[in-house]
């Protein structure tokens, strides 16, 4: 389990991902070589994954996202896999989740404008097979997006 030094290298890398190592280890109290050592025992554990980069995709222009959600038919015992398989194949398919309740799975899907969410729901997210029900929600705006937790 990480310790207190090791939280409180995550809550600085959590507020600024991009800060150069000899700033995090800085803010965090630390010599650069300890916290590269720190850093590599949390990857070791499985603490820390990667250090990612986003991509804005309405920068690149893609201006609509959509978020589906999908009761599936689960008489067919492949359904999940079937769907998923299927999901997996439209490029405009940014992620996959899968849920308990009255939700199977979402997906989410990007789009370059109106046209072209049609044609992709038309061709793509209309073929999936085992479908039940459905449900588009598009996105307006974003009011907060913080992969942050305390720690």
């Amino acid at each position: 389990m990480p310790d207190t030094t090791d939280r409180r290298i995550l809550r600085h890398l959590m507020a600024d991902p991009d800060a150069p190592a000899t700033e995090l280890a800085e803010r965090a109290g630390l010599t650069t070589a300890s916290l590269w050592r720190r850093l590599e025992k949390l990857r070791a554990q499985g603490v820390l994954k990667a250090i990612e980069q986003s991509i804005d995709w309405r920068a690149l222009g893609w201006e609509v996202e959509v978020s589906l959600r999908f009761t599936l038919d689960k008489t067919d015992p492949r359904a999940f896999d079937e769907f998923i398989a299927a999901a997996r194949k439209v490029p405009e398919v940014t992620e996959i989740q899968t849920f308990l309740g009255s939700v199977d799975l979402r997906l989410s899907v990007i789009a370059r404008d109106m046209s072209h969410w049609q044609r992709i729901y038309r061709d793509s997210i209309l073929t999936l097979p085992h479908v039940s029900d459905s449900d588009a929600l598009m996105l307006v705006s974003t009011i907060k997006n913080s992969t942050e937790v305390a720690l």
